[in-house]
């Protein structure tokens, strides 16, 4: 069993003043996920008559996003490709005092504590609209030719679960990893083809209107990126962007 100390940002709302509160945590197994061990701090703080901390959690599983929070200044915390739900306890020591706050955008405004609105990133997909192919009943999985390559870049794009933690971890707030990892999913498939450059130019008028920075070239987004959506999604996204613009 560990003895930890936390430094959690408590924020009532959006439009109130937000602090640091230090709690002292005894007793945490190193078997405990994250969240298990502040499910426990707020079961003790409840007991005690005080206002348990809010923070966003669902599947726990690695598949929502929602459990985003910045651990010590890094989005999930400190082991890569893992989301907060999938961080466990034994990646801290004894006596550790952990820092945790809010995804830090102006896109991805506070609600309460740890909790952020992210609801921009649903605009975003809105804005890209739907695919109008008339598909019928499902086809065979083979028939439909389409290149390795191809599929396994698109995978790789459609395993972004939208969680921001490229936005946090970008100093200019870009959300351009999430916006091309989502343009390039249709982009690289015959099924994304007739809406594939009006998709581009309103999904990128969405991200711009939310008020999300331009990429800054650090890379920060793809080194926190829990599903490891790469750099070349936001190549694409740039040059579909500019052929759209063009045509």
């Amino acid at each position: 069993m560990m003895n930890i100390t936390l430094k959690v940002w408590r924020q009532k709302s959006c439009n109130s003043q937000g602090a640091f509160a230090t709690y002292g945590v005894e007793g945490v197994s190193p078997d405990m996920s994250f969240l298990e061990m502040l499910d426990m701090l707020n079961e003790r703080l409840i007991k005690k008559g005080e206002e348990p901390i809010a923070f966003d959690h669902d599947c726990r599983e690695g598949i929502c996003g929602t459990c985003s929070m910045v651990i010590n200044g890094r989005p999930h915390g400190p082991i890569k490709g893992v989301t907060t739900c999938q961080l466990h306890m034994r990646s801290f020591s004894e006596g550790d005092t952990i820092v945790i706050e809010p995804f830090r955008a102006k896109a991805f405004p506070v609600i309460k504590d740890l909790v952020v609105d992210r609801s921009s990133f649903e605009r975003i997909m809105v804005a890209g609209g739907y695919v109008s192919v008339r598909t019928g009943n499902a086809q065979d999985a083979n028939a439909l030719p389409i290149g390795k390559h191809e599929a396994d870049e698109a995978f790789n794009a459609a395993a972004c679960i939208g969680c921001g933690a490229c936005v946090a971890s970008c100093k200019n707030s870009s959300a351009m990893l999430f916006v091309g990892a989502k343009v390039s999913q249709y982009a690289l498939l015959p099924q994304g083809q007739p809406e594939r450059k009006q998709r581009v130019l309103n999904m990128v008028a969405a991200m711009d209107l939310e008020g999300f920075g331009n990429c800054s070239n650090t890379g920060a987004c793809e080194a926190t990126c829990p599903k490891g959506i790469d750099l070349p999604h936001i190549a694409r996204l740039n040059r579909e962007y500019i052929a759209a613009t063009l045509s």
